[in-house]
């Protein structure tokens, strides 16, 4: 074993020991500090940190932003992420790194080297929409702390269900994704069910360490409070439409998004692999 994977390994288990809810309890309310100094001196730090680049934002100056929450979930000017315009492509959700990106087997997804994941379990133990997907199409995208960390909708289409799964908050990042088994089905997530030309599409938000609220455009926060059982909602007497590219949520912090396809309905661009950077808008595929 090489010093980086044994690094890797180290750094994944010990997240097991750390009390993570806690941690993002007492971020959640560290973000939403308004005194100029500590928002300012919190905004430069990660500024420097991860080379963020403000020049993309609707608002780049680091002293307007109300709180680090208002910086980390900024929105961008409005030519910064054009969406794809072929009448059946499919945006990319958000900006990041392809995590992984590829064809659900049977009722299994890929996490990494040595590790799979069930439909069934992802999906908050759902028989029904887990069928909808059964050999279907998955894309993976792992926000890091630089990136834009507004969600969009990769196809136009209706929203019907919204469910919230409580869970782990482990780390999503390479080391985690290759050293946690069934990482994303074990996280805290968000589960949006839409009806769009390519049939059933599932964005799921899954939550991470120190990713301390996830919040949808339709709900606000779903996440905190905090709940110890699954919660539902039914939205489909509701006729909440939305276009391509239009923004769905927002992490209030970095994470995950995954966006689920059902079967023969999805032709993915060949060169998309995990580690590719993308941005929100661009084409990842087309649907049939």
């Amino acid at each position: 074993m090489t010093m980086a994977a044994l690094s890797s390994r180290i750094f994944a288990g010990l997240q097991y020991l750390l009390p993570q809810h806690g941690l993002s309890r007492l971020m959640h309310a560290a973000v939403r500090i308004r005194q100029p100094w500590i928002k300012n001196a919190m905004i430069r730090a990660v500024c420097k940190l991860y080379r963020v680049d403000l020049a993309e934002a609707a608002c780049d100056s680091l002293e307007s932003f109300a709180c680090f929450n208002a910086f980390f979930t900024r929105a961008l000017k409005p030519d910064a992420r054009p969406i794809c315009s072929e009448p059946h492509a499919i945006a990319c959700p958000a900006d990041g790194a392809i995590s992984q990106i590829g064809t659900i087997e049977g009722r299994m997804l890929f996490q990494a080297k040595g590790h799979r994941f069930g439909l069934v379990e992802l999906l908050g133990g759902d028989e029904i929409q887990a069928a909808k997907f059964e050999n279907g199409h998955f894309v993976t995208v792992y926000l890091s702390p630089r990136d834009y960390h507004r969600i969009h909708l990769p196809v136009a289409g209706t929203l019907t269900a919204m469910t919230h799964v409580p869970g782990e908050l482990f780390s999503v990042n390479v080391a985690t994704t290759e050293n946690i088994p069934k990482l994303f089905a074990r996280n805290e997530r968000v589960i949006c069910h839409f009806d769009t030309a390519a049939g059933p599409m599932a964005v799921i938000l899954v939550g991470a360490i120190f990713v301390s609220s996830i919040e949808t455009v339709w709900h606000g926060e779903v996440t905190p409070p905090r709940s110890k059982t699954i919660r539902q909602w039914d939205y489909s007497e509701q006729h909440l439409t939305f276009e391509r590219g239009a923004e769905i949520g927002r992490f209030n912090m970095g994470s995950t998004v995954i966006v689920l396809f059902g079967a023969d309905r999805v032709r993915w661009i060949p060169g998309f692999q995990a580690g590719t950077s993308v941005k929100m808008g661009m084409a990842l595929g087309f649907f049939r």
